[in-house]
């Protein structure tokens, strides 16, 4: 069946509307990505010198999510889709920011598309968990847990959909003042999980 939108405005909140992505890319046809680059997260990885190294060499894009824009209401859900890229820094691997919702009793719930990686959750009490993504698996992100993506493939990206109510709002700012107590990092050619000597 095909859909028919009513108006000009495919994207109907009230009414509900289609949203097409690329199956390979995870991205909406339609809208720009928004990207973080190597430069846009200074103060994530613990090597600091390897971080600036890289970046004076190329300030590539570590990655880039789609976020539909849903209205800041609990009654609507917020989604998307994000692609960490293959790349490391110092023994990190390449992973996004991470946050908090900054309605702290917040889910999530994520959904892999592709690739291989792990979701990095920690809660403020210091409980926290990691959990690993394979094309088909989920994983829920429960209230009070900060969550990071971190690809650990060496050559594909690491594709995942999310979704969470639309007045959850993010706070990436504990993360940039804390960091997260683990990190995953190679060691002997395979992910570990080890302490953050620089954790607050």
């Amino acid at each position: 069946m095909a859909d028919f939108n009513v108006g000009s405005n495919p994207i109907d909140w009230a009414r509900g509307f289609t949203i097409d992505f690329d199956l390979k890319t995870g991205m909406s046809k339609k809208k720009e990505t928004s990207k973080r680059r190597l430069s846009n997260m200074r103060g994530m990885f613990a090597d600091e010198a390897a971080l600036e190294k890289k970046i004076a060499k190329d300030d590539e894009v570590v990655y880039e999510f789609h976020e539909i824009g849903a209205p800041e209401t609990a009654g609507d859900l917020a989604f998307g889709c994000s692609i960490t890229y293959p790349g490391r820094v110092g023994g990190e691997y390449f992973m996004t920011k991470g946050h908090f919702h900054t309605i702290l009793e917040t889910g999530e719930v994520y959904y892999c598309m592709g690739g291989h990686g792990y979701m990095l959750l920690e809660n403020p009490e210091g409980d926290w968990s990691a959990h690993e993504l394979t094309a088909g698996k989920m994983v829920y992100v429960p209230p009070r847990y900060a969550h990071r993506s971190i690809n650990v493939d060496a050559k594909e990206p690491l594709l995942t959909f999310f979704c969470f109510r639309g007045d959850a709002g993010h706070d990436y700012g504990t993360i940039e003042t804390k960091g997260y107590r683990k990190l995953l990092v190679e060691k002997d050619g395979k992910p570990q999980i080890v302490d953050n000597p620089k954790w607050k």
